[in-house]
């Protein structure tokens, strides 16, 4: 098996075991939106990418589905068949999509995958409230089968919302706190806000694919905890791309995390080196930065070693992660598959 440290490209398989896991999930999760009243199913749609304003079939694709294709895979890596994790697979697609519909009216974000976010196009208490009908349907997703884990699924997608709450939170705060001093945001803090924000729900995920399945606790665990390294991992690339990234490909303006003054990995680290005083200097100088100041910011992170250096934690996550699949019985084929998704979601590169 090849190391999800050392596994840097894209295999060609990642985008084909998405597709497959999609196109598994989509009856359920389309069956389960339209349970909704209308018009918040409408905004449900919207969210998810199945349809525009007015409930027009989306011009756009929609996501790439990775929390659905995580929990089928868990079920699959565990020994059940891919139709175990299904329920786990809507549930924590609904409770991510219900994250970033308050999540972008949390931080101001007009744009969400390239068009208007939810709270622009249908206004702050339409999404709300959009937001809030996705997770009580989440929960209720998990209730309905009646299957011996039903109850231990939902025990853990509550615990897995709690601490998602937790790290968002702690990123909320973090803003608030000054560049340097001892009041400061340590990169252990932010390791800690990363694992809850985004690693709590993609542990969740293959989490609750291998319970539904009738996995033991152990392995249930290991998957959790590579999970959650997975998403230290993945919010790392995601601060990388905040900052470098194309727009084309994010959805959002460049350097927007630096203008908004965020506290990404790529910055602390960049703050704790040699060459940290200048940037320090120039972000504690105004509240907004201009596109000149954000410009210069994200070349002195770059020459303080900050990106060198969140890539090669990022890296280190995923080799945690990887020791822990490796620790954990899992079937052959689906465990391959894994990894390789694994891979490129770190990385970005699907």
């Amino acid at each position: 098996m090849t190391p999800l440290s050392t596994a840097l490209q894209s295999p060609p398989a990642a985008p084909e075991i998405l597709r497959r896991c999609r196109e598994l999930v989509a009856p359920a999760l389309t069956e389960a939106v339209g349970g909704l009243h209308p018009w918040v199913a409408e905004m449900a749609g919207y969210a998810l990418g199945h349809c525009e304003m007015g409930g027009a079939p989306a011009v756009r694709g929609q996501g790439k589905g990775v929390r659905q294709a995580l929990a089928v895979l868990g079920a699959e890596a565990a020994g059940g068949p891919a139709e175990a994790g299904v329920p786990g697979a809507v549930a924590v697609e609904l409770v991510h999509t219900f994250s970033l519909l308050h999540d972008d009216i949390m931080d101001g974000d007009a744009l969400r995958r390239g068009r208007p976010a939810v709270w622009k196009a249908y206004g702050t208490g339409p999404a709300v409230l959009a937001g809030d009908a996705l997770f009580a349907l989440a929960v209720e997703t998990l209730t309905a089968p009646a299957t011996p884990h039903a109850a231990a699924a939902v025990r853990h997608l509550s615990a897995a919302l709690r601490d998602l709450v937790r790290g968002q939170a702690d990123d909320l705060l973090f803003a608030d706190r000054p560049w340097r001093g001892p009041e400061s945001v340590r990169v252990g803090e932010y390791a800690s806000m990363a694992e809850c924000k985004t690693g709590a729900l993609l542990g969740c995920a293959l989490a609750l694919g291998a319970q539904l399945a009738g996995a033991p606790r152990e392995t249930v665990t290991a998957l959790d905890r590579a999970g959650r390294h997975l998403g230290v991992a993945f919010q790392i690339a995601d601060d990388l791309l905040g900052i470098w990234g194309d727009p084309a490909v994010t959805g959002k303006p460049v350097h927007g995390d630096l203008r908004q003054g965020k506290k990404t990995l790529p910055v602390l680290l960049a703050l704790t080196a040699s060459g940290g005083s200048a940037l320090a200097e120039l972000l504690g100088s105004s509240a907004v930065l201009d596109d000149t100041a954000v410009r210069r910011a994200a070349t002195l992170v770059e020459r303080a070693g900050g990106r060198a250096a969140a890539l090669r934690e990022a890296r280190r996550q995923l080799a945690a992660a990887d020791g822990l699949m490796a620790s954990a019985s899992l079937a052959p084929r689906p465990a391959e598959e894994l990894r390789a998704l694994l891979s490129s979601l770190a990385h970005r590169t699907i």
